[in-house]
């Protein structure tokens, strides 16, 4: 389905979705009572209860920021200061308060538990900015990695991600007030790909982190097998093999991370790699794991600048073997992270 237009968005959704919470909390006593009767039928304990719950928490979290976020622009003189330096910066307070408020309650409804081991990117290139290249698989990991960056770091990310995202109202307004970049499929009429995420690197300064998803979509072993096949497609034949070496992570696409580089020749690279999720790839997987009762492990690797290659070839071949890297590193950790 196409994204309707932002003043749509706006109009529709925003609304919609705070009118939908008030709605749902002021009847969620007779969804209780559904949720509790058909629970007997359903595999898990209260497991309908359960989904219940997160939806009514998720509504109202959603709600909460789109409030707040709507407070935000009438003190910034109905969005005419929206993005000056202290109102980007009281989003990104925001942003991370409402991500720890999220990952609060999943650590206490979901039983989740985040384990970072690696590289520190607060201390690994101290006044340095950073560009942060994550694998993509299970849920979450974005809101994952940004609550990691933004409230254990201290960064303020920049985020290259997909267009679809903005059917959440409040991711829409958010990074659509904060420096990021929603991708579309094909031609947004927006430029190239590469020249729009050169324009979201440039001017990157100490505490920022550039935020880009290589693969491109959350890993699943059909998408790796397509992804495999385009490379063929193309006549890449060398990065097919090594992809079809890779387990675990689909085929990185580097035209992004060459992009980045070239806007920001003086930042570090971190690579983010995660484990504890990998299995919870549908709905139904999901839904399978309520409660959760997971573990989820992160590992950075930090790279300064002056150890990036610099040739074009070279760098693809670099970002190629760091996602083997990242590929062997899930493999040796896959069943630690239970």
């Amino acid at each position: 389905m196409p994204l309707p237009p932002r003043w749509l968005r706006r109009l529709l959704l925003a609304p919609g979705v705070v009118l939908l919470t008030i709605l749902l909390v002021t009847t969620v006593p007779v969804w209780a009572l559904a949720a509790l009767a058909v629970s007997p039928f359903v595999p898990g304990h209260l497991r309908p209860l359960r989904l219940l719950w997160i939806g009514c928490f998720y509504l109202i979290w959603d709600a909460a920021a789109l409030l707040s976020l709507f407070g935000l622009w009438l003190a910034s003189g109905f969005g005419w200061r929206v993005r000056s330096p202290a109102f980007q910066r009281a989003h990104y307070v925001l942003a991370g308060w409402f991500l720890r408020v999220l990952f609060w309650q999943a650590r206490w409804t979901l039983r989740l538990r985040i384990d970072v081991v690696g590289t520190d990117p607060d201390t690994a290139l101290p006044g340095r900015p950073e560009l942060v290249l994550c694998r993509h698989a299970g849920p979450g990991d974005s809101f994952i990695l940004i609550h990691a960056l933004v409230n254990w770091f201290r960064r303020e990310p920049r985020i290259v991600l997909k267009d679809t995202l903005q059917w959440d109202p409040a991711i829409d307004v958010l990074l659509n007030r904060l420096p990021s970049r929603f991708i579309a499929p094909g031609r947004d009429g927006r430029g190239s790909l590469a020249g729009q995420i050169g324009h979201l690197a440039t001017g990157l300064d100490d505490d920022d982190a550039f935020v880009i998803f290589p693969e491109g979509s959350n890993f699943t072993p059909r998408r790796r097998l397509r992804a495999i096949a385009r490379l063929r497609d193309r006549g890449h034949e060398r990065m097919a093999l090594k992809a079809e070496a890779m387990r675990h992570v689909l085929a990185p696409q580097p035209g992004g991370l060459l992009a980045a580089l070239d806007a920001a020749p003086d930042a570090g690279v971190i690579f983010v790699a995660h484990t504890g999720l990998d299995r919870l790839l549908t709905v139904t997987d999901v839904w399978r794991e309520l409660p959760m009762d997971k573990r989820l492990v992160m590992r950075f690797w930090s790279v300064p600048p002056e150890e990036v290659p610099t040739d074009r070839q070279q760098r693809i071949d670099w970002l190629y073997d760091w996602w083997s890297r990242i590929d062997g590193w899930i493999a040796a950790n896959h069943d630690d992270a239970t």
